[in-house]
This record gives C-alpha cells, sequence and structure tokens, in this order.
C-alpha cells in the first residue's frame, strides 16, 4: 500500500471506523486510540492486503480484532482502585523494609574481599579511626584509607547492581577475579 492509497483510506473510512469503534468501547478516548491502532496496523501490514477494493473490510476486521485482544487483556489483567483490593495487600512496615535493605547490604558486604570489608566494618561500624585501624591492621594509614575508598566503591555497585537486578559482567566482576594491588 503506497501513501496516496493509505491517504484515500483514512479520509474514506475513518469517520464510520471511527464511529464502529465508539460503539464497542462507549468512550471517546478509547475509539480514538482504537482507530489510530488500526491505522498504524494498515500503515505496517498493509503490504499483505492482496486486493486493496478490500480495504474497508480489512480495516473494519482488524479494529474488531484489535479491540477483542484488548478486551481478553483486560479480562487476564483487570484495572483496580487500589482501595479496592487495599485489605488483601500484605502490610510493608517501615520494619520490613529495614530488614530488607539490610539484608542486601549484608549480602553485599560479604562479596567483598577480607580486606576490603573489614576496614569498612571497623569505620563505619565500630567508629575506629583511621589510625586505631592502621594499628589493628598492621597496615600503613593511606592504605586504610585506599582500602575504604575502594570498599565503597564496590559496595556501591553490588547494591546498584541488586536494585537493577542485572549484574553487569564488565563492571561487576566477581572479586576472586579482579586483580588488585593492595596486600
Amino acid at each position: 500500500m503506497n501513501e496516496a492509497d493509505y491517504e484515500q483510506a483514512v479520509a474514506t473510512y475513518c469517520e464510520a471506523l471511527y464511529a464502529f469503534a465508539y460503539s464497542l468501547t462507549g468512550n471517546e478516548d478509547d475509539a480514538c486510540e482504537l482507530t489510530q491502532e488500526t491505522y498504524c496496523r494498515l500503515l505496517t501490514k498493509g503490504s499483505q492486503l492482496r486486493d486493496p477494493s478490500k480495504v474497508k473490510s480489512w480495516l473494519f476486521t482488524t479494529l474488531y480484532r484489535v479491540f477483542l485482544g484488548w478486551e481478553q487483556r483486560r479480562v487476564r489483567l483487570p484495572h483496580l482502585e487500589i482501595t479496592s483490593v487495599e485489605a488483601e495487600l500484605p502490610a510493608l512496615t517501615p520494619a520490613h523494609v529495614d530488614v530488607l535493605e539490610n539484608d542486601a547490604l549484608r549480602e553485599a558486604l560479604l562479596e567483598l574481599e577480607e580486606h576490603y570489608r573489614v576496614p569498612l566494618l571497623l569505620f563505619y561500624l565500630e567508629d575506629h579511626s583511621y589510625e586505631e585501624i592502621a594499628a589493628l591492621l598492621d597496615v600503613p594509614i593511606g592504605t586504610v584509607m585506599s582500602r575504604l575508598s575502594r570498599a565503597k566503591g564496590l559496595l556501591r555497585q553490588r547494591l546498584v547492581a541488586r536494585a537493577v537486578g542485572v549484574e553487569r559482567l564488565n563492571k561487576v566482576v566477581p572479586l576472586q577475579q579482579r586483580p588488585h594491588s593492595a596486600p
């Protein structure tokens, strides 16, 4: 179907097609969308129409099939107002959210290599200073600062990967496979 045939089909059948869509949906917005979807399909699949004289029946049949598909989808996936099903929803308290966040954080922390995890835990959970951590681990303060910085970055990557739900293999490589320069 060429552009001229398409424009002719729109000019000739648009009002009748819209009226048919409105009679099916009973709603102006849905009728407009249904009509538009039908013409979109004519654009994409109109080349399959063997006899251009049958464009009218093709349009009405297509509109009806699209409508039926929408109705089947509505039956399978009904739109419900949240207030009508509120009693069926599980209660999610701030404590539940904290547990979920803590679980994710704990798992991400456990993925870190020990020489990154320990300074992080000592600094943020045990409130040790850089000097105290350096003394406890018998490493220079600069190494402590470097490991803390690196550990925070790795932890951030793991938490983002969990939030997104997709681990990016080129960015979040298991720590055992990562080269590292710190002892």
